[in-house]
């Protein structure tokens, strides 16, 4: 391992132990804005850490503040380069709670976990969707379902859209991309397969410097909608602001 990268590893530790410590001692005492506002500074410094620069589209619509956000998955970075600009309440997989420190993390900040092909876990959580909808808080997934290699787009699974009609809130979609120094495909950043955790934070650290770019596009209206309707409509716009084709077909899934 070089010197440099046993360093950087060593100060990302630290960091994530800070985060810790915050969410155990802090977050108790605090409102709503005051811990995005932390959820914000220390993943903007999360990502510095690794190199990742984060800068939002120039042709970004307005980000709601009381929204559904979709976006598509790539890494697991993606929620940190979220949250460094606009922190949301995420559901994302079970797997991630197993994660060393990192999943501990990621619950104390407010991710929602859900277990793949659990109907009980499902019908729990949406009621919380709900909830935090109908508050007037942000709420994010990743309709995917899992990640996917730059460049391509995975069906979006429609179940979860329906909180967003229940909540009469709209879905924003968010479209997410990282580029080298060439301005093409980040080589680092995918994180596919039989990847582990460990394994791509060691690719991330050992490669070149990383730009993470966020487009935000225009919010789909929920109202009188379809769940299928609004995860092909949110589909369809992730995919034309990548430029991509969705692999398989449309998401006319309900799950």
């Amino acid at each position: 391992m070089k010197l440099l990268t046993f360093f950087r590893i060593v100060r990302v530790l630290l960091h994530v132990l800070k985060g810790m410590l915050i969410c155990a001692v802090v977050f108790p005492w605090l409102g709503h804005a005051a811990r995005n506002a932390h959820i914000r500074r220390w993943s903007t410094h999360l990502l510095g850490l690794f190199n990742v620069t984060v800068r939002q589209s120039a042709t970004s619509a307005p980000v709601l503040d009381t929204a559904m956000v979709v976006a598509n998955h790539i890494s697991w970075l993606d929620i940190f380069v979220i949250h460094s600009l606009h922190p949301s309440h995420f559901v994302a997989k079970a797997e991630i709670r197993s994660w060393p420190l990192a999943g501990w993390l990621a619950q104390k900040a407010g991710t929602v976990f859900i277990s793949r092909g659990s109907r009980r876990d499902l019908r729990h959580i949406f009621k919380g969707l709900v909830h935090s909808l109908q508050n007037g808080e942000r709420v994010a997934f990743f309709p995917e379902g899992t990640t996917a290699a730059q460049g391509t787009l995975l069906p979006f699974h429609a179940n979860l859209f329906e909180a967003a009609i229940d909540a009469h809130v709209p879905v924003q979609p968010f479209a997410l991309s990282y580029q080298g120094g060439d301005g093409g495909h980040h080589p680092s950043v995918d994180f596919i397969g039989e990847m582990s955790f460990a394994e791509s934070i060691m690719l991330i650290l050992d490669g070149p410097p990383v730009v993470a770019t966020l487009d935000i596009l225009t919010p789909l209206s929920s109202a009188g909608a379809h769940r299928r309707e609004l995860a092909q409509a949110a589909e369809q716009a992730v995919a034309a602001a990548l430029g991509v084709q969705v692999l398989s077909a449309p998401a006319a899934t309900a799950d």
